[in-house]
């Protein structure tokens, strides 16, 4: 493949390339580059948004270089600060040990285990003496730590920041030197802890890291970014009828963010279907293709075809058009509806909505609304309508 080539393939859908010259001068290199990213096994299932950075593994992969796919069984212990407000309570050894083991097998619906290594980082962080982590230790400042957007904004607060927390980016870039990485991949959360592995290796004598930094993913809301913990997240394992259901419930907008992110299509075929969206395609054509392409990669492709078949069953007989208005709305344990319709401008009062609700002129996903309160408890996406004529989209975050 020709350098530019590379290059642009590499760099599509990235946020960052620290440094790009450094990049362009690895890959000249005659020697398979070997590429990281960790992954902290806090939860049994990996969904879309881990596959972001999978995916790009895969792009190296498919170039000829070496996958470390590292899980942070030991660092899992510590608990990432990145983002948070306040120190993370650590997962015990049984837990990590449980998801680390369901992350090895669903990594290798994307990746090839015959050119994969799966590295455990308690493999050497175990061995640690206390001598060893007072060296590691000297070589970071605490003003250097602070300069960590998360860990300067608790600081500033007055709220409390425990010693180990400060371990956790110099674990994670001595992982960097132990492996020798060439490149590491990482979210644009992880920046700082990225930045740390390159100074390690520097302090080591190795050559240092390329760092690479994906986006985050955004969930279905189309607002926060993917995450089990706010339900707005497609699991790479639940059943295709289910996935197929979730892809095809988002805005026409992030469907293209999720062809550039998730999607393993060759960058100028992605590039034809936008073009052909704006001559006046319908969306809904490639939102069916890419729910098609992501259930064919983790179940297979009968799996999608049926889920697809089953859709249509389910919804097209309902007339549910395919373009709609969406509205935004605060994600609640209970839900008004009538208070809904009213906010979401689908009735001109809650009197009118109530009135409508008791004629079963209400539906939601094209079943008909007896409740006047409705429980949904986590963040989704739902069709919204009133009689046959009065659609929207409501995006619940």
């Amino acid at each position: 493949m020709h350098m530019q080539e590379m290059i642009r393939q590499i760099a599509y859908g990235t946020a960052d390339i620290l440094l790009s010259d450094e990049l362009n001068t690895k890959l000249q290199q005659t020697r398979p580059l070997r590429i990281k990213a960790g992954f902290d096994p806090t939860a049994a299932d990996l969904h879309l948004g881990h596959t972001v950075l999978i995916n790009k593994l895969r792009t190296f992969q498919d170039m000829g270089h070496e996958i470390l796919f590292l899980i942070g069984d030991f660092t899992a212990m510590i608990g990432d600060p990145t983002g948070k407000n306040t120190t993370r309570p650590p997962l015990s050894e049984t837990q990590v040990l449980a998801n680390a083991q369901s992350y090895a097998q669903q990594v290798y619906k994307i990746l090839d285990p015959s050119r994969t290594q799966i590295v455990y980082n308690s493999t050497w962080l175990k061995h640690f003496s206390a001598k060893d982590l007072v060296h590691l230790a000297a070589q970071h400042t605490v003003a250097r730590m602070l300069e960590r957007e998360d860990f300067a904004k608790r600081y500033q607060s007055g709220q409390a920041i425990a010693l180990h927390e400060f371990l956790y980016p110099l674990l994670q870039g001595y992982d960097s030197v132990h492996l020798k990485a060439d490149i590491e991949l990482g979210g644009t959360d992880q920046t700082f802890n990225l930045l740390v592995g390159r100074e390690l290796q520097k302090q080591a004598q190795q050559s240092p890291q390329v760092v690479i930094t994906l986006p985050l993913l955004e969930g279905l809301d189309g607002v926060k970014k993917m995450s089990k913990s706010l339900n707005n997240y497609i699991g790479i394992e639940e059943c295709p009828n289910s996935m197929f259901g979730k892809l095809m419930s988002i805005s026409d907008k992030l469907m293209w963010r999720y062809y550039q992110l998730l999607s393993l299509q060759p960058i100028a075929q992605i590039e034809q279907y936008q073009q052909q969206a704006l001559a006046g395609a319908n969306p809904r054509i490639f939102k069916v293709q890419l729910a098609k392409e992501l259930i064919s990669r983790f179940h297979d492709h009968n799996a999608a075809e049926a889920a697809h078949a089953q859709f249509e069953q389910q919804f097209q007989r309902k007339q549910i058009p395919d373009e709609l208005e969406e509205y935004h709305a605060l994600c609640q344990p209970a839900i008004g509806i009538a208070q809904l319709l009213k906010a979401a401008n689908l009735t001109q009062s809650t009197s009118e909505a109530l009135r409508l609700l008791k004629q079963g002129a209400v539906k939601i996903n094209g079943d008909k609304v007896e409740d006047s309160q409705i429980t949904f408890g986590q963040a989704q996406t739902l069709v919204l309508q009133v009689g046959k004529r009065r659609f929207k989209r409501i995006i619940l975050s």
